[in-house]
């Protein structure tokens, strides 16, 4: 067993559930560890005061959405109706979903996922408390799973602080709350598992915090605190075969919620976030060998935007970017987080390795430009398309869809249900490139051409990087 020095500082953290530390004093340097209880005293400190203080900020969130039910065509028939009046017609079905949310403002602002709110027309809020009331959704931001909600009803709510979610570490205790199964509001308690954790979960940042505190369906959208009450995540998703949590927890960063957050309280009505301008492909061991890189690390540049912020700056193709803002990082995912999470304005400074030395430059915050203009539209005109929403691709829509950079054209950005686009298989993304012969630049261009009488549709479109050619009668 390893022996420390003789002077030992034992300092007990009563006031916040009692997180037990030492400090080591190692010649002249301080060094602080945790350890495990040492006595029967230390076994019986209780977190119930970390929990008293943060259950009262931590909410149910009830959304309802109408789903209408398909309706038989012969009882849409004017002839048919004027008999049986609404007879035969399904009615529409309630769908609801439940979840969990945490006010982060006296006001009553509250975040939770956009996946339990989504399509709501109808959110409710219940607090520790009982009380109830009728919330609005402030802001959704579907690329990171994040919701900005708030009650209606003007008061001042009991709210808990936003904390620190880089000061985290592996083995950090944490405890998360929220309305599992509805069952009533809960409290879990764990460590931190693992920390950036880019290869789960959905959304387009992958940067999760891993927890072992229990996270079961219903604490989507809830706490995931530190032993300070602080809220350093917001649980998101689980890894599990059966439903229930088997110890694999996901939670959303503080740090994504403070982004999120700034811009509800703004107004704005969508997140705008900095543009790169650029492709990146994280490294592979193979590639690490090529670049003469003892292991696999940094974002692999593999494209460039002419014009846009990487560019500018001076990076080029086959540049290996290692750090943002003075934080190094892993691969490709976690740049896009640490670059995307930064503010707008002003710049960033990015290191970077170009053969064989290191680079650092300054790149631009700033959001990608809508040129062209999206204008966006339905098509409703008996074709193909009908149901179908479009837009035209710019470098904001082509980041909002998740879609190369170097595309342009027309987009798919929704499909509505039951419609003839849903039946054809159309999809969200799909990037129309010609109907019956006319090259397609423009929405105004394709709504042309879905308005024409054809008897047989030859269309081509772009998915996934593959140039499909469809023909429907």
């Amino acid at each position: 067993m390893a022996r420390f020095p003789a002077r030992i500082a034992v300092v007990f953290a009563l006031a916040t559930a009692a997180a037990v530390s030492l400090t080591l004093t190692a010649g002249a340097q301080p060094v602080t560890q945790s350890r495990a209880p040492q006595s029967r005293a230390e076994v019986a400190l209780s977190f119930a005061p970390v929990v008293k203080a943060v259950a009262p900020a931590v909410v149910n969130v009830y959304a309802t959405r109408k789903v209408e039910a398909r309706v038989n065509p012969l009882f849409a028939d004017p002839f048919f109706r004027q008999f049986f009046g609404g007879a035969g017609e399904p009615p529409a079905r309630i769908q609801s979903s439940l979840g969990s949310g945490t006010i982060v403002d006296p006001s009553g602002l509250i975040v939770t996922n956009v996946h339990v709110i989504r399509d709501a027309t109808d959110v409710k809020v219940a607090l520790a408390d009982k009380r109830e009331f009728e919330a609005e959704v402030v802001l959704k931001d579907e690329r990171t799973d994040v919701a900005v909600i708030k009650i209606r009803q003007k008061g001042t709510y009991p709210f808990a602080q936003i904390g620190d979610s880089e000061s985290l570490q592996v083995g950090d205790l944490v405890l998360a709350l929220g309305n599992p199964f509805g069952v009533g509001q809960t409290v879990t308690q764990g460590i931190v598992s693992g920390l950036a954790r880019t290869q789960v979960g959905s959304g387009d940042y992958h940067y999760f915090i891993q927890t072992d505190a229990a996270i079961n369906p219903g604490n989507s959208g809830g706490a995931l605190v530190d032993l300070d009450g602080r809220l350093v995540g917001v649980p998101s998703q689980i890894y599990t075969p059966s439903g229930g949590s088997i110890g694999i927890g996901f939670a959303i960063p503080a740090t994504v919620v403070k982004f999120v957050l700034a811009q509800a309280e703004s107004g704005a009505t969508t997140v705008r976030r900095p543009w790169l301008g650029a492709s990146l492909q994280s490294v592979t061991a193979d590639v690490a060998e090529g670049l003469g890189l003892s292991r696999p690390v940094g974002a692999l540049v593999t494209g460039l935007v002419k014009g846009g912020p990487a560019e500018e700056a001076g990076l080029k193709i086959g540049d290996l970017l290692l750090s943002v803002d003075g934080r190094e990082i892993d691969d490709a995912d976690a740049f896009g987080f640490r670059f995307a999470t930064r503010p707008l304005g002003g710049s960033m400074p990015v290191e970077a390795i170009r053969a064989g030395h290191k680079i650092e430059v300054s790149i631009a915050s700033r959001a990608a430009p809508e040129t062209p203009p999206r204008e966006a539209r339905t098509i409703d005109a008996a074709s193909p398309f009908a149901g179908a929403s479009i837009a035209n691709l710019s470098p904001a829509v082509a980041e909002e869809m998740r879609l190369p950079f170097d595309l342009s054209g027309v987009v798919i950005t929704a499909i509505a249900d039951g419609s003839p686009a849903q039946g054809v298989g159309f999809r969200k993304g799909d990037v129309v490139r010609e109907i019956n012969g006319v090259a397609i630049d423009r929405t105004a261009t394709l709504a042309r051409a879905a308005g024409s009488d054809a008897s047989l549709w030859r269309i081509v479109v772009v998915r996934d990087g593959q140039t499909l050619r469809l023909a429907f009668r």
